[in-house]
């Protein structure tokens, strides 16, 4: 029977090291993987250790990876900024093309996000990563030499399918490196690259739109060139920068912090973060309710992010009489403010180990700033800016919190990459929907686009309401069946026979326990 029971990963001698059976361990590991998990016991000194070992996580993975999503962030809306450079101007396009050209983008982004979620769990990080930034840099670069709306368009779509696989992929790869309790300040950190990218694209752009003829070409080409050929040298970089899973030994970790980091993950959400691939898997996400409503609840504030990002120069432009160049700078406050409420978020929904609340907060607030935009006319522009620092300020938060929420709430590994990648599918066609409700016949008032964007928010808030009442009754089940969970045993080690049978799990085996994943008696989901 003991060959039987919920058998740890240390104990399966059988799993090999390659990084599709994550996580694996090595049987010669067991007694460093005992002093490493002895060393989280609660004591000043392995607190030390844990500090000293999250200290050096952060350096080596958050900096690098929060300008890579800078720089798709900076490349996949800069073209609202190149419109206000003269883009539209000189290719002679309509608004039914520049919005046509907004959304090819996100056709493409999409299609392939999925996919490249569970290539990148194939696939070295190391490699992946930087390839795919690579490419869409080159093209990028490209955009700048454009001279029909054809070559624009194909170039777009292009961006979409190569940009696809960064923000989904790295978001699932730091939930592979952080317990639950740490993910969401570092999605927020690696997320408050868009909030950057969109208070430093307006100065950015405008700094750029003034090599206005040089070499021929004008300040928009410049814009698409100068940024792509960045783009395209931190791609080429990135290989050094970017590290394997965990599972795989990556550079920066010595062997016995490797294990810790293991330990750690363990710790938090036991055997049920191991598995091996298996459609099985994939079909229990798509069907699971917690993906249908975080993809909701991430269109309902993908798709007003994205209508800011894409269309907030227009909008700021729409408020008086400004010049371009004061355009794109009024730009810039509301987005600074947005960072501190993004980073501001994570800290505190961390710290209480909440996520629902704090999307009911902001969502509610973003409704309530486009209800301010539908209803204050334009001779009020000084309302009507406020509405845009209510806006953004409160949609950014939103982003990283329901990827954090997501990241936690979904276990084996498998399952976790597809129900992630689900949800930044739909999300992310939020950008479809933004890039053609904003017309140019609606300025000033745009009450088309601010209606749909309202919309979404009110969506995000009834279905972020919605799951977390279901989450909560399904915790209190498991309390109410279960008891309280148990923690995880020392790794190399199982429960009692006395533990297994109160949690139903007496003669399962370990592949049967991991196939459970978060269904498994011992989860309980982050509320």
């Amino acid at each position: 029977m003991s060959d039987q029971k919920t058998a740890t990963p240390a104990t399966d001698s059988r799993r090999s090291s390659n990084t599709d059976e994550a996580p694996a361990y090595e049987k010669k590991g067991q007694g460093e993987l005992a002093v490493q998990d002895a060393a989280l016991e609660e004591s000043s000194e392995s607190r030390a250790i844990d500090r000293a070992l999250l200290w050096k996580m952060d350096r080596n993975l958050i900096p690098f990876l929060t300008l890579l999503f800078l720089l798709s962030f900076l490349d996949r809306i800069n073209l609202g900024v190149a419109k206000l450079a003269g883009l539209t101007t000189e290719l002679n396009l309509t608004s039914l093309q520049f919005n046509t050209a907004s959304m090819i983008f996100f056709v493409t982004y999409v299609a392939f996000e999925v996919p490249s979620n569970l290539i990148l769990k194939k696939m070295r990080p190391s490699r992946w990563i930087p390839l795919i930034v690579i490419c869409w840099g080159i093209t990028q670069t490209l955009m700048g030499l454009v001279e029909t709306y054809t070559q624009l368009l194909s170039l777009r779509a292009l961006l979409g399918f190569f940009e696809c696989g960064l923000f989904p992929g790295l978001s699932f790869y730091l939930s592979s490196w952080y317990p639950r309790k740490e993910l969401g300040l570092r999605i927020a950190l690696f997320f408050s690259a868009a909030t950057l990218a969109g208070a430093f694209g307006g100065i950015l752009g405008y700094g750029l739109s003034q090599m206005d003829g040089i070499g021929g070409k004008q300040g928009w080409s410049w814009i698409f060139i100068i940024e792509g050929l960045l783009t395209t040298v931190v791609g080429c970089i990135a290989p050094w920068f970017v590290h394997d899973f965990p599972t795989s030994k990556p550079r920066f970790l010595t062997e016995p912090e490797r294990l810790l980091v293991i330990a750690r993950l363990y710790k938090d959400t036991g055997v049920a973060n191991i598995a091996k691939f298996s459609w099985k898997q994939v079909r229990i996400s798509v069907c699971d309710y917690k993906t249908i409503l975080y993809m909701l609840i991430y269109i309902g504030v993908a798709e007003p992010i994205y209508s800011q990002s894409l269309f907030s120069p227009t909008i700021v432009a729409a408020l008086g009489t400004w010049t371009r160049s004061q355009s794109l700078l009024l730009t810039v406050p509301p987005y600074v403010l947005a960072f501190f409420t993004t980073v501001g978020t994570a800290l505190y929904a961390d710290r209480v180990q909440k996520r629902g609340v704090f999307m009911m907060f902001w969502s509610g607030l973003s409704s309530i700033g486009y209800i301010i935009f539908m209803t204050v006319p334009p001779s009020k522009p000084g309302v009507l800016y406020f509405a845009v620092f209510l806006t953004v300020a409160s949609i950014a938060p939103g982003i990283a919190t329901t990827i954090a929420w997501v990241g936690a709430n979904f276990s084996n590994h498998y399952k976790k990459a597809t129900s992630m990648g689900l949800t930044f599918t739909l999300g992310n066609a939020g950008g479809i929907v933004a890039s053609q409700i904003y017309r140019t016949q609606d300025s000033p008032r745009f009450l088309l686009g601010h209606g749909v964007t309202l919309g979404f928010s009110v969506m995000c808030f009834i279905c972020s309401v919605t799951l977390h009442i279901l989450l909560k009754r399904e915790n209190a089940r498991r309390d109410a069946l279960y008891g309280p969970p148990p923690p995880a045993p020392p790794l190399g080690e199982t429960y009692s026979d006395e533990v297994l049978q109160r949690l139903g799990l007496y003669g399962k085996t370990e592949e049967e326990i991991v196939d459970m994943g978060d269904f498994v008696p011992t989860f309980r989901y982050i509320l």
